[in-house]
C-alpha cells in the first residue's frame, strides 16, 4: 500500500491490519510511515515498512522486487493541486502526474506481473470525485484523476482472464490533510482561501476510516468503480444521466466554491 503514512492511506492499512493481513506499506513521509506500522505491530500484525517516492521507477521497482506479490495492491499516494490551467506551471504539471499518475502506473507496473504469475489478487488505485466531474479549479489534479479512472478500466477488463479485479476509488470531500498540504496557484492562492477550503472539509466531517470501510466493501463486491460520500455518489449519476446538467453544476460549484 502507498501513502500509508496518513489519512486514506494510513485508515486502509489499519483497517487491513484489524482483519488480519499482514502489511507491506511505503510512503515518503517516514513519521508517519512508522506511526501506522507501530500501531499496526501493536495489533500483532507483521508489517514492512520502507520510505519510497512512487514517483520515482527505480525506488517502487526495489519495493516490489523486495516484497512480492501482494493479495491486494492499493496505489493510494497522491497530492493536491489547486489552480486554473492558465495558473498552473509546467513544474506543478510533473510533480501532480509524476505523483498521482505516474505512481499508480508504477504501482501497477511492478506489481500487477507478480499478481499475475501468482494467479490472484486485487488492485484498488486511488481517483476522485474530481476523476469524473471536472472543475476549472482543479484542473492538474482532475487530469490525474481522470486518467487513474480510465486506466484502472482498461486494466480490470485486461485483467479479467487473470482473476485478478480492479476498482477505481472515488472519493469526495473527506477530512485528510490534503487541504493543507496542497498547492495553490492563482488568484485563489491565499492563506485565507485555504482555511476556508480546510474548514469546509472538516465541517463535512467524513473522515478517512470510514472511506477505509468502502474500499473493502468494493474490493469484497469486485466493483468497478467505488464512489464514496454522497456527493460523489450524485456527481457520478449526473455525470452518466445528464452531462450537460453536470457540466453545467461544475461550473456553478467552481464560481460559489469557498
Amino acid at each position: 500500500m502507498t501513502g500509508a503514512g496518513s489519512g486514506i492511506g494510513r485508515a486502509t492499512a489499519l483497517l487491513c491490519a484489524q482483519r488480519g493481513a499482514r502489511l507491506v506499506i511505503c510512503d515518503v513521509d517516514e513519521h508517519g510511515l512508522e506511526a501506522t506500522a507501530a500501531e499496526a505491530r501493536a495489533l500483532g500484525r507483521e508489517v514492512v515498512a520502507e520510505r519510497v517516492d512512487v514517483s520515482r521507477r527505480d525506488e517502487m521497482r526495489a519495493f516490489a522486487d523486495a516484497v512480492g506479490a501482494p493479495d491486494l495492491l492499493v496505489n493510494n499516494a497522491g497530492v493536491g493541486l489547486g489552480g486554473k490551467f492558465v495558473d498552473t506551471q509546467l513544474e506543478d504539471w510533473d510533480w501532480v502526474v509524476g505523483i498521482n499518475l505516474m505512481g499508480v502506473v508504477h504501482g501497477c507496473h511492478f506489481f500487477v506481473p507478480k499478481m499475475i504469475e501468482h494467479g490472484s489478487g486485487h488492485v484498488v488505485n486511488l481517483s476522485s470525485m474530481a476523476g469524473y466531474f471536472a472543475s476549472s479549479l482543479l484542473s492538474a489534479y482532475s487530469t490525474t484523476k481522470f486518467a487513474v479512472l480510465g486506466l484502472s478500466e482498461a486494466l480490470r477488463d485486461e485483467l479479467v482472464p487473470h482473476g485478478i479485479g480492479v476498482t477505481a476509488v472515488c472519493p469526495g470531500i473527506v477530512a485528510t490533510g490534503i487541504t493543507r498540504s496542497s498547492r495553490m496557484r492563482g488568484a485563489d492562492a491565499t492563506d485565507e482561501r485555504r482555511e476556508r477550503v480546510v474548514g469546509m472539509y472538516e465541517r463535512r466531517n467524513y473522515g478517512p476510516e470510514r472511506v477505509a470501510r468502502q474500499i473493502l466493501r468494493a474490493v469484497e463486491r469486485n466493483r468497478a468503480v467505488a464512489p464514496v460520500t454522497a456527493e460523489s455518489w450524485t456527481a457520478y449519476v449526473l455525470k452518466r444521466a445528464t452531462p450537460r446538467f453536470a457540466a453545467w453544476l461544475g461550473h456553478r460549484i467552481g464560481s460559489a466554491s469557498p
